[in-house]
């Protein structure tokens, strides 16, 4: 058994899903069980690589089922009690950064979450990539999106520190709706208040609110069908890298070039020079505060004006493919002597 530990949120999880994959394809005839919260598991299923969900709270005692596996691996982090936890597991081989007792390389400030874990990896001979962060389609496990091609505004955050102000996200909201776009707002159930409030001063109507009325499958259905996803810091912004979904991110305490997206569709704003980085605050990090709903706007219609120009190439594409498949002489193939494959 390989036992990995990273009982965190929506977002950490999906930062670590190449590690999780280098894992996979490193111990590929292995039992690959994954410590984490319990909530995750429909995410976790979608990233093809984890046999067992091992339901856990936080950093608590892993349960007499995790003792003893072949391989304990710290994606949590590199303090004393993430290590202790795997240590009372006596694992015949650890994994992780170096400190408290475990081997490994130092622990690096700035890095990209992604590129972290797959640095610690292959310091102990796992090769890993930072780009292998895609997960399958939510239509896998049979989720299907409540408002497909919809423009997604996430409202919500964790912290405070990550939440932009309502009325800014109303701006964008509302504009991006008067642009003919349909609109929706996400959050948790706990934030159904807030998506109201913006729904309320944007003009959209009641069904527009999505907060607290999405199972996560479905959410996650949402984002890789969405136009694009407008969001702060937070799980559905992952969500979008994933699924290669055109997004912008908002960015406070924790700055874009460690928990950003990879290349791809995406644009991370940021008020860099501004950034207090306590991530626990309850108010808006400056550097939150710094971007502006028109600066938000013109990022989203430049990648809605990409992905259309995009999807007419693809188009036009196919149909030269059709024509050309349609002008050929019935009786022959692509690829016969007297017939030219295209």
């Amino acid at each position: 058994m390989i036992l990995v530990l990273r009982a965190l949120k929506l977002g950490d999880l999906l930062v670590a899903v190449p590690a999780l994959r280098a894992i996979r394809r490193y111990w590929s005839g292995q039992q690959i069980v994954l410590a984490t919260s319990g909530w995750l598991n429909p995410i976790v299923a979608l990233t093809g690589c984890v046999d067992r969900l091992l339901p856990v709270r936080g950093l608590e005692p892993l349960p007499a089922v995790a003792r003893f596996p072949d391989v304990a691996i710290n994606l949590h982090g590199a303090g004393p009690q993430s290590n202790r936890i795997l240590d009372d597991l006596r694992p015949a081989r650890r994994l992780g950064h170096a400190g408290h007792g475990w081997p490994g390389p130092p622990w690096r400030i700035g890095l990209n979450e992604r590129a972290r874990w797959c640095r610690m990896l292959a310091a102990h001979g796992v090769p890993a990539d930072p780009g292998d962060l895609h997960l399958n389609q939510p239509s896998t496990a049979g989720a299907t999106s409540p408002a497909p091609d919809a423009v997604v505004v996430h409202v919500g955050a964790s912290y405070g520190s990550k939440r932009w102000p309502a009325a800014r996200f109303a701006d964008v909201a509302g504009q991006l709706a008067a642009d003919g776009h349909r609109v929706v707002l996400t959050g948790t159930t706990a934030e159904q208040w807030l998506a109201g409030a913006v729904a309320a001063a944007a003009g959209l109507p009641d069904e527009a609110v999505l907060a607290g009325r999405t199972s996560l499958p479905e959410l996650a259905a949402l984002v890789a069908q969405a136009a694009v996803v407008v969001s702060g810091d937070t799980g559905p912004a992952h969500l979008a890298y994933a699924y290669r979904t055109p997004s912008v991110t908002l960015f406070g305490p924790a700055p874009a070039r460690e928990w950003g997206p990879p290349p791809g569709p995406h644009v991370a704003l940021s008020a860099d020079g501004l950034r207090a980085a306590d991530p626990f605050s309850d108010r808006p990090d400056p550097a939150l505060l710094g971007v502006h709903p028109e600066t938000v706007i013109e990022a989203v219609r430049a990648l809605l004006t990409s992905r259309r120009s995009a999807r007419s190439g693809a188009d036009h594409d196919e149909g030269a493919h059709l024509a050309r498949q349609a002008g050929r002489p019935r009786g022959h193939c692509a690829g016969s002597a007297d017939h030219r494959p295209d």
